[in-house]
């Protein structure tokens, strides 16, 4: 009977070690595959010190044994609390000072347990040898309690709050912890210390192995410390070991007993161990292939290359163009490397199609991806695994499963989760029955953007091809409608045009007389006036020279429309025309606050130009400046012959002209917001004829602004142009 314990005791030690070992090698930097590794450890020393105590005959090493036995216990049940506490992350998941009352009360029930001890002293009889319980065991019991309760209280708690993978792991560590956790404490403290019940002690080692196995089983099936690849090598290696070691032993004995006689044992079996071992150095890395394959296909019945699978569907990315083939091929690589029960794409409506749903087989209503839409924005991520999605992805949870989908791809791009994309992948169980990996998630998201880029110029060339089949259709039916609307707005340009001839025509002869009759005022020839009726009349005759100017203005627009715009040059004073209209807006920049000064020049040529339009010129030059210039501002009247050019400037410091609106500035009816603002009357046709008028002349405008400071108009003649023996022009 001692055998068959000793025997348990070496498989279960061997069974948790492995397991630890195995966890702490796939990731040693990772809290939870540290503690995990310790409870094994701890796990092993305590059934160890249990055999002992109940092998042994001498009552010393037997106290000693049971001694070893609690502090063990201790190291366990902190280590299984911290483990479930930390798990599955790197972090302790308990508040900072939680953490540190617990470790702290662990240390000292540890020191405690190696001295003085949990048992003060032994009894022996006849029939067996009891340790007495000194004062302290109540640490330990108040301990046990604690992290036994609270780490099988965490995991029930985890266990109720998590879904589909996760929820399946807390299953299998809660009932590996039951097991050993409730059941050993009973059977190896509770029954011999309180009730002098040893029978059941030995069953202490079958607890840790029913532990290791149930651990052993949910890493495997359910990914628990995802380390399936790192088990599946050490089974290739162990198998290649003992296959080797079965092979050579046998070799080793049948050389033996065929050529080894009892004169040559000493040569013959020197010569036979260099024979096997040759052939075992020739034997082993094809032996050791062999059962790499073999528990890859019991570990990775699905399994695939990555690289080959990413190549293959490149491959169809830059082959086709039409959404239908490149969609159905990318469907067969897809199923055929991760072997899903189906792979269907769900494609959104377009402006040309409705739903369409791609791939083998066609199992989903096409109402589907309007409540995928729905639900979906809320994922931020591409790649959602029905087991994994989390209690607040319920709604979507019952929706994939209903549905049979195992895992549902986002076609979107990275910035673009809170819209709908262009549809969805569909992927159903794996056929073998595993779960999808880690790697398969990542893999599927790098095959999102492919699939995106893909799918979106298909579905550009798709919209291009149908569009030119309607193309000609709407343009015919654009440009019917236009040519209607053209016709009608050349007639409202037509009639707008009669109207402004007419009125101006009719404003114009009613305005030469007020002119005429103001202007007999001033001259006295209706008898004195006084210095205030002056200053009125002043004002009056003024604005209607501003209305003339205005009249003509319209006249001219009119007449450029219907060819009859003509220049007529003649001699032409330039300064004194300047000194006159000076003269006349003097008045008005001094009762607006302005500074209008202007140096005429004391030699100046007579050029060749029409005077009238010129005239009109620098008046809607000044007259803006003045306008268009704040209280206390300065205008600059300036008129220079460089020699070679004559040019004549307007500059004030006034509001300028916004830049994003200069280039309109010299087109008809147009003025800046800024203009309209300041000055609400005007027609935005001044600087339109000024134009026109300076280039019909051959000559240049000068025009520079900044917003906020001022600007400068102007314009600028080469004299060889303007000599007295200029020809009339027609523009």
């Amino acid at each position: 009977m001692q055998l068959i314990d000793l025997l348990i005791l070496l498989l279960a030690s061997v069974a948790n070690l492995s397991i630890g070992l195995l966890s702490y090698l796939k990731n040693y930097r990772n809290l939870t595959h540290k503690l995990f590794g310790l409870l094994t450890v701890s796990l092993v020393g305590w059934t160890s010190a249990n055999y002992f105590s109940l092998a042994s005959h001498d009552a010393s090493t037997i106290f000693l044994a049971v001694r070893l036995i609690l502090l063990f216990v201790v190291l366990q049940n902190t280590f299984f609390f911290l483990f479930v506490s930390a798990y599955p992350g790197n972090l302790v998941h308990l508040k900072p000072k939680v953490i540190w009352v617990y470790t702290a009360f662990s240390a000292l029930v540890l020191a405690f347990g190696a001295w003085p001890g949990f048992f003060s002293d032994y009894k022996v009889t006849a029939t067996s040898i009891s340790p007495q319980a000194s004062p302290l065991i109540g640490l330990f019991i108040l301990h046990t309690l604690v992290s036994i309760g609270g780490g099988i209280g965490r995991l029930l708690h985890r266990y109720t709050h998590s879904l589909g993978l996760a929820r399946n792991r807390f299953k299998f560590l809660l009932f590996a912890s039951s097991v050993l956790l409730l059941l050993a404490p009973l059977t190896s403290f509770v029954l011999p210390v309180v009730f002098d019940i040893k029978a059941f002690i030995p069953l202490a080692p079958i607890y840790t192995l029913v532990f290791a196995v149930i651990i052993a089983y949910s890493m495997v099936k359910h990914q628990l410390l995802d380390f399936r690849s790192l088990v599946a090598k050490a089974l290739a290696y162990f198998l290649s070991i003992g296959f080797v070691g079965l092979v050579s032993s046998v070799l080793v004995f049948s050389i033996f007993s065929l050529i080894l006689d009892a004169r040559t044992v000493d040569i013959k079996l020197r010569i036979a161990y260099l024979l096997v071992a040759i052939l075992i150095g020739f034997s082993f890395q094809p032996i050791k292939h062999f059962f790499d394959r073999l528990s890859n296909r019991f570990f990775f019945r699905d399994a695939y290359d990555p690289q080959q699978f990413l190549d293959q569907l490149n491959q169809i990315f830059v082959s086709n163009i039409e959404l239908e083939a490149l969609l159905e091929a990318s469907s067969k690589v897809i199923n055929d490397n991760l072997k899903a029960g189906f792979c269907t794409f769900l494609i959104n409506a377009t402006a040309y199609d409705p739903v369409r749903l791609i791939g083998d087989p066609k199992i989903f209503d096409a109402s589907l991806p309007d409540a995928l839409n729905k639900l979906t924005p809320r994922l931020h991520t591409k790649v959602a695994i029905t087991d994994y999605l989390e209690k607040d992805q319920a709604e979507l949870k019952k929706l994939l499963a209903g549905n049979n989908i195992a895992v549902l791809v986002r076609l979107v791009t990275t910035l673009d989760y809170e819209l709908k994309g262009i549809g969805y992948l569909a992927l159903g169980t794996k056929k073998s029955g595993n779960l999808y990996s880690k790697q398969d998630s990542q893999l599927l998201d790098i095959i999102a953007n492919g699939l995106v880029i893909a799918a979106e110029n298909a579905l550009r060339f798709e919209e291009i091809e149908k569009f030119n089949i309607t193309l000609q259709d709407k343009v015919d039916v654009a440009t019917n409608r236009l040519q209607k609307s053209n016709d009608k707005l050349q007639a409202l340009d037509e009639t707008k045009d009669e109207f402004i001839s007419m009125a101006s025509h009719q404003l114009r002869t009613p305005l030469t007389s007020v002119k005429g009759y103001l202007s007999m005022v001033l001259e006295g020839d209706a008898g004195e006036i006084t210095e205030m009726q002056r200053k009125l009349l002043d004002q009056a005759f003024v604005s209607s020279q501003r209305m003339v100017y205005l009249i003509a203005d319209l006249l001219n627009v009119s007449r450029l429309r219907t060819g009859k715009f003509v220049i007529e040059p003649v001699p032409t004073n330039l300064a004194e025309v300047i000194e006159g209209e000076v003269k006349q807006l003097r008045d008005t920049a001094k009762s607006r606050g302005l500074t209008l000064t202007y140096d005429k020049p004391k030699t100046f040529p007579v050029v060749s130009l029409d005077e009238t339009k010129i005239r009109q010129v620098i008046m809607n030059f000044m007259d803006n400046a003045i306008y268009y210039t704040p209280s206390g501002g300065h205008i600059k009247v300036e008129l220079k012959d460089t020699g070679k050019t004559i040019e004549f400037t307007v500059q004030d410091d006034g509001m300028g002209v916004p830049p994003h609106e200069r280039h309109h500035l010299f087109t008809k009816f147009y003025r800046a917001e800024n203009a309209k603002k300041a000055r609400p009357d005007g027609t935005g046709l001044g600087l339109f004829m000024s134009k026109k008028v300076i280039i019909a002349q051959k000559g240049t405008l000068i025009f520079h602004s900044e917003e906020g400071k001022g600007s400068t108009f102007g314009f600028s003649f080469e004299k060889a142009r303007i000599l007295p023996a200029t020809q009339g022009s027609r523009l």
